[in-house]
């Protein structure tokens, strides 16, 4: 089946679909070739738009994604550039291509894949086995109908058919494979000798117009930033739904309002036998097969585990005696949920075709359905009251705390106040912070707050900041209450530092200069000093961890058709290292197991470039326009 490509490459479709990787928004296969949404469109692909509500929605997730990856450290500024979102909106330019292919071409996930794939999610599983209650729970905590979810699903497996495919296309021929594994495995066997800075310590003499013409041309170097110290007040949606309760009445009322949403469905457990039809087998031999099984089945029920084990042709159910676990409506092909959902326990069906085959069903357990108890679903209902009021509340409060903070710009003191929120002061703030001190600022640490704070209208004006949405729902307003200007530190106090740093670069420039040149004798036919190579060793080209990058670089660059070769490197700290190349070696015998990852690896990297030249086909066929100055228009 064409799904092969999907099961048996999943590494290369993960890898695929990371180069696509924002999810699409629970709109349906359709709404992406239709234009859908208001406000200016962003792309258009095709007649399709990308739309500034899809736009939001990948954004977010990109956002979400990314501060899932790097927890604390992750600042949302960082990503907040054009260089950024042109980023995101082109991953859903090649969305959209690849959408319109696969509706083009017919692609598309069958019923029985989308069963399978979500009754092997762990999380909706209870006791090994799929758990309709678990779910429907799961789909009412994210917002989302089964519906919605299905549409999505179905969505992203028919993508990675196209996806799959391609990754198979990627072959790595033995020959090739064969000469990387020599080239990798070979070994130089090698000495080294090292002319060391330190030697040339008593050559070199710093003076005092060496100093001050070192500071005179590196003065930014030497730059203190401007600084500033703030007090600041953040309204969020998390410190709103922390003082929210729901009453035990609101809860009840709305238990009573919304029974439908906790009902869990009925489930049905069955095992099954399938006979397969379609492609190069015979359909009247198929169900003459079907059958013969059913009568065996039919004349001893209670074998039917074994049945299954012996006929069944549905490799994920067979060992398992053809249990397919508990399941509800909408979880298998029509035919076949009709059948069971008919049978009585313990019953035994007769044969049912379906698009996969012949099937012989067996009922073996029932769940009724049954309405979720108050007290069951009292905190899912908790959790979404809260957030609906917070919800309204953090809309109603955003404008007016915005309002507040420019219409009062003196103190942030009648904002906390009406706000309830707690007026919090800063350390110093540097002007333009390094990323890595960037993350160290906290809520602080943001591009965007940082200009506002070192604005005119804060410094010289001693006015409130604007209010900034420095995350999703979270926003921060800020004033300065203590400055400091930007300075140079004076010489006297770089001078020691300075000083220091110009000897150890002359005594590298001296160490260099003296190895290129005992380099040059070497390789003219100078006599060398036996003495002064150490650590003979072998190395390869995957020894990066053994040398420096510039040192392994040199080795295997050195032309080795006469023995012994010399080459020499700056590897970086200051010392300068000869190295002699005495033998060159290749394995007798390559490990099987190396081939096979290597092959892998290489039919991988293929596979990407395939996928690349195709999504590049693509953007030659379709007409793609993208509007940058709505695009611009979100940076302001």
């Amino acid at each position: 089946m064409f799904f092969d490509a999907v099961r048996n490459n999943k590494r290369v479709v993960q890898i695929f679909l990371a180069l696509i990787t924002l999810p699409f928004a629970f709109w349906g296969v359709d709404s992406y070739v239709r234009n859908t949404g208001a406000g200016a469109d962003l792309a258009s692909v095709g007649d399709s738009k990308i739309t500034m509500p899809q736009f939001d929605q990948a954004w977010r997730a990109q956002q979400d994604r990314m501060r899932q990856v790097l927890g604390a450290s992750f600042r949302p500024e960082l990503m907040n550039t054009p260089a950024a979102k042109l980023a995101v909106l082109n991953s859903l330019v090649d969305q959209r291509l690849l959408l319109l292919e696969t509706a083009k071409g017919r692609l598309g996930a069958g019923d029985e894949l989308l069963r399978e794939v979500i009754s092997k999610i762990p999380a909706l599983q209870e006791n090994g086995q799929f758990s309709m209650s678990r779910y429907q729970t799961a789909l009412a905590a994210q917002g989302m109908s089964q519906a919605q979810f299905e549409a999505q699903l179905r969505q992203d497996l028919t993508l990675q058919q196209l996806v799959g495919a391609l990754g198979d296309s990627g072959i790595a021929s033995s020959t090739v494979i064969d000469k990387l594994l020599r080239i990798q495995a070979e070994e130089r066997q090698i000495a080294e000798w090292r002319i060391a800075p330190e030697q040339f310590a008593g050559q070199v003499n710093i003076t005092a117009p060496d100093i001050e013409k070192y500071y005179e041309q590196n003065l930014k170097r030497f730059e203190v930033t401007e600084q500033a110290k703030v007090e600041y007040l953040v309204l969020s949606l998390e410190g709103l739904l922390a003082q929210l309760k729901p009453g035990d009445g609101e809860v009840a009322a709305w238990y009573e309002s919304h029974k439908d949403r906790y009902q869990q469905a009925e489930e049905r457990r069955a095992s099954h036998i399938l006979i397969l039809t379609g492609g190069d087998v015979d359909q009247e031999k198929a169900r003459a097969r079907a059958e013969e099984v059913l009568m065996e089945a039919q004349k001893s029920p209670a074998r039917f585990a074994e049945l299954a084990r012996q006929y069944s042709q549905d490799p994920g159910s067979a060992e398992k005696g053809g249990d397919l676990g508990f399941f509800g409506r909408g979880m298998m092909v029509k035919p076949f949920e009709d059948t069971v959902f008919k049978l009585r326990e313990n019953e035994l069906s007769g044969l049912v075709q379906s698009e996969f085959g012949f099937h012989i069903i067996r009922l073996t357990g029932i769940k009724p359905g049954k309405q979720r108890l108050l007290a069951d679903v009292r905190p899912e209902i908790e959790d979404e009251l809260r957030r609906q009021t917070a919800s309204r509340q953090f809309a109603e409060a955003a404008e007016a705390f915005s309002n507040m903070v420019y219409e009062q710009p003196d103190s942030l003191q009648p904002a906390a106040e009406k706000f309830k929120l707690k007026i919090q002061q800063s350390g110093w703030l540097p002007r333009n912070p390094s990323p890595d001190l960037l993350t160290g600022l906290g809520q602080l640490g943001n591009q965007k707050v940082l200009a506002s704070v070192f604005s005119e209208e804060s410094l010289k004006n001693k006015r409130n900041t604007e209010v900034v949405e420095i995350a999703p729902n979270t926003l921060l307003a800020a004033r300065v209450i203590e400055y400091r200007p930007a300075t140079t530190k004076p010489l006297a106090t770089v001078k020691t530092d300075i000083e220091a740093l110009l000897k150890v670069e002359k005594e590298a420039a001296l160490a260099r200069a003296a190895g290129e040149s005992k380099l040059r004798e070497l390789q003219q036919g100078a006599t060398e000093d036996k003495l002064a190579w150490v650590s003979v060793r072998k190395v390869s080209r995957q020894d990066d961890r053994q040398l420096p990058a510039a040192a392994l670089k040199a080795i295997f660059r050195a032309d080795v058709h006469k023995l012994p070769a010399y080459v020499g490197a700056d590897v970086g700290d200051g010392n300068y290292m000869l190295y002699k190349i005495m033998t060159v070696s290749h394995p007798a015998k390559v490990d099987d197991n190396r081939r096979k990852a290597l092959q892998r690896e290489y039919s991988t990297i293929l596979g990407q470039e395939d996928f690349a030249a195709y999504l590049a086909g693509l953007r030659l066929r379709y007409k793609i326009d993208i509007n940058q100055s709505a695009l611009e228009s979100k940076e302001r």
